[in-house]
């Protein structure tokens, strides 16, 4: 089992606290076996055995557990009261309707350290969200980086290896349970996963019938990376292809998509007027190996492809990501962190012009200016703006 010490040391700084600490991710990215290493970490700091709660609520022996008060009578049955701290680890809390109102109860009642992990967002919207309000932490969790990918593989870094290991981390994605599995599992495991999450964390709690639009407004966002979307150009694009769907309908199955963390939408903003742009955005899908299952690991897009693959990797490193307009110009992404501001332009191959660097020459700042491309060798300096190989980028130091 591959230890993702990032997201372990986190949880671990925050034990103890009165914080409800709330582990977030697409489904199979590793939020439960995270919860499981933590789980390992109390054993490991002697923390008695009857006093680690731990549920996992896709369990068939919890498949009726589905109201606040099914949760509130299993745990009043589990938890110690004997008044010393015990720990309530829940996985895929989102199984239990009116959830957060058990949970802040044992907050407030009981000497707790309450860990939980959701794979849908909703569990942090709405009404009774707000019953948590500043009293959790989110700790989003992402499939591999490349640099986990190669950690877990064993595999060295700048070595001949490296580039061959990044053919089919770009193919297969991050997914745990891909990486580690054979290759000739790998697209098999992908489709499964694909299609548990459309059909359970999509259509299934958004009461979505036609399955068959939401398939195809997948894929157009997977191969459409990069591009500005609107739900008014989804719509007419469907509607060429005799699928009659209203664009608030697909500004529904928008954020249902988002909602499942299968797709993160990045807004446009005005670096002059210091404003977001509402009126379009892009959306990045969280794997690249799911979004080539969902394009039928079609070739050629490697653009978009390449810029898919930033975009998840800034989100990894904590960054807030929009996307750049400069008057008629755009810049991939804006990645802001603890004040720090840095501009990413993504190009596959660099053309023969100056476009891709006028943009970011054109930015009137100071900060770091990054061009990342997919060749090695159009790899350097140009003016200040860095030119860096995406392998290079994807292993340097944190």
């Amino acid at each position: 089992m591959y230890l993702r010490t990032q997201y372990l040391n986190k949880l671990i700084s925050f034990r103890d606290t009165d914080f409800i600490k709330i582990i977030t991710g697409v489904r199979r990215s590793g939020k439960s076996v995270l919860l499981k290493q933590y789980k390992e970490y109390l054993e490991s700091e002697n923390v008695p055995s009857d006093h680690i709660v731990y549920l996992n609520l896709e369990a068939y022996a919890y498949r009726n557990v589905q109201s606040k008060e099914d949760l509130g009578t299993l745990l009043e049955r589990l938890c110690p009261e004997d008044g010393n701290t015990f720990y309530l680890l829940i996985d895929e809390i989102q199984y239990v309707d009116s959830w957060q109102k058990v949970i802040n109860g044992f907050r407030v009642s009981y000497n707790c350290d309450i860990v939980l992990t959701g794979s849908n967002a909703k569990l942090l919207s709405g009404e009774l969200a707000s019953l948590l309000s500043g009293r959790y932490v989110e700790i989003p969790v992402y499939p591999f980086s490349f640099h986990e990918f190669l950690e877990a593989k064993g595999i060295p870094l700048n070595t001949r290896e490296t580039d061959i290991a990044y053919k089919e981390y770009e193919k297969y994605g991050g997914l745990p349970g891909v990486i580690l599995s054979n290759e000739e599992l790998k697209s098999g495991i992908l489709s499964g996963i694909y299609d548990s999450i459309l059909l359970n964390d999509i259509a299934s709690r958004g009461n979505v019938r036609d399955t068959f639009a939401l398939k195809r407004i997948v894929s157009f966002l997977a191969d459409n990376a990069g591009q500005m979307i609107s739900s008014t150009k989804i719509s007419n694009l469907l509607s060429h292809e005799k699928l009659s769907i209203s664009y608030h309908t697909v500004g529904k199955y928008l954020d249902l998509l988002q909602e499942a963390f299968l797709f993160y939408e990045a807004m446009p903003y005005d670096l002059r007027g210091k404003a977001y742009l509402r009126q379009n955005a892009k959306y990045y899908m969280a794997d690249h190996g799911l979004r080539n299952i969902a394009v039928g690991f079609q070739e050629g897009n490697y653009g978009n492809r390449l810029e898919n693959i930033v975009f998840m990797e800034l989100l990894r490193r904590g960054y807030t990501v929009d996307v750049g307009r400069l008057e008629e110009k755009e810049i991939d992404f804006i990645a802001r962190k603890n004040g720090s501001v840095e501009y990413y332009q993504v190009c596959y191959r660099l053309p023969s012009n100056t476009h891709e660097t006028d943009n970011l020459l054109q930015i009137p700042d100071n900060h770091r200016k990054v061009l990342i491309t997919g060749r090695y060798e159009d790899s350097g300096n140009v003016e200040g703006i860095e030119l860096l190989y995406i392998v290079d980028w994807l292993t340097e130091s944190k």
